[in-house]
Parts: C-alpha cells; structure tokens; sequence
C-alpha cells in the first residue's frame, strides 16, 4: 500500500467543507426575536434530533453569524424544516445583511416569533443548551410544539437544492 502524498491545510480544509457538502441534508430555517421583538433568523442544514425523552433537537449556528448574539441570549426558537420552493428563501437567509422576512409569508405567533406559514415541520422550542462547536454554536432546544405539513422536504447536496421523489 503506498503512502498517500501529504496535503496543505488550505487542500483538506476544500476536501473537508466537499465532503461535507456531499452529504446530504435536509434544509432548516430557524427564527427568533430579540428582546426589543425584533425578528431574526438564519438557514442551517446542520440540524438533527437529539433525544426522544425529552424531544430535543439540534441546530449550528456559525459564531461570525450577524444574528448568532441574538440566538446565544434566545430563550425560544423555532425551526422550520423547508420545501424546494423556499429554496430561494433558505438563500436570502443565509445571506448577511439581506432583508430576511420582507414578503416571505412569515406571521407572528403568540409570543411574537416569526413563523413560516407554510413548511414541511414546524418546531417551537425552548432553549435546554448552548455549547461552542468550533467556530459554530451548537443550540439545543427541546421541542414544545410539532406541526407536520404536506410537502417533501428539500434537500440540500453538493451545494444545491433538490426534491425527493414520492417514497
């Protein structure tokens, strides 16, 4: 077996984010306000369940973030799990700087978060943990609330969207 040739950080830093960018995801939106209501949020495909008892699940979100200060001091959040058709959408969101929730069929809820009036899964959490990752924060929320809608989730795959078919 012969030996493989040594590689430059900057080398396995690309292999690392294609080989993540070759796993297959699904594609979360996460919202939030802050203490004066203001409404935030960001896309994450890092998401994923955690615990059954109790319903905890988890979401990355990167520390450079311009809303990652608002979800490090966020009691309450809510992840909603896209279609392809917010595929647009799940971009604007991860944009810095972009107008997030200018006509994107958000509404407020009870408590005055933003909620995707349309998405595959919707999550009402609460904060259980926060814990640096890297140059991520790993949020731990336990869910208080599940609603389930009709649509097939997106898929995110080497840096695009795609849609399941029919199982």
């Amino acid at each position: 077996m012969s030996a493989q040739p040594a590689q430059s950080a900057p080398d396995q830093a690309r292999l690392f984010r294609d080989a993540m960018a070759s796993f297959p995801s699904g594609v979360t939106i996460v919202t939030t306000t802050d203490a004066d209501g203001r409404w935030w949020g960001f896309t994450a495909t890092s998401f994923c369940s955690v615990s059954m008892d109790p319903p905890l699940v988890l979401v990355c979100l990167a520390d450079s973030a311009e809303c990652h200060p608002v979800f490090a001091a966020a009691q309450r959040w809510i992840v909603h799990v896209i279609h392809p058709e917010h595929a647009d959408l799940a971009l604007r969101f991860a944009t810095r700087g972009a107008d997030k929730f200018a006509d994107a069929g958000f509404a407020a809820d009870e408590r005055g978060l933003p909620v995707l009036s349309r998405s595959c899964v919707t999550l009402d959490c609460t904060a259980h943990a926060k814990h640096p990752g890297g140059d991520h924060t790993i949020l731990i929320g336990r869910v208080e609330s599940t609603r389930l809608g009709e649509d097939l989730p997106a898929v995110y795959f080497r840096r695009g969207f795609h849609l399941l078919s029919s199982l």
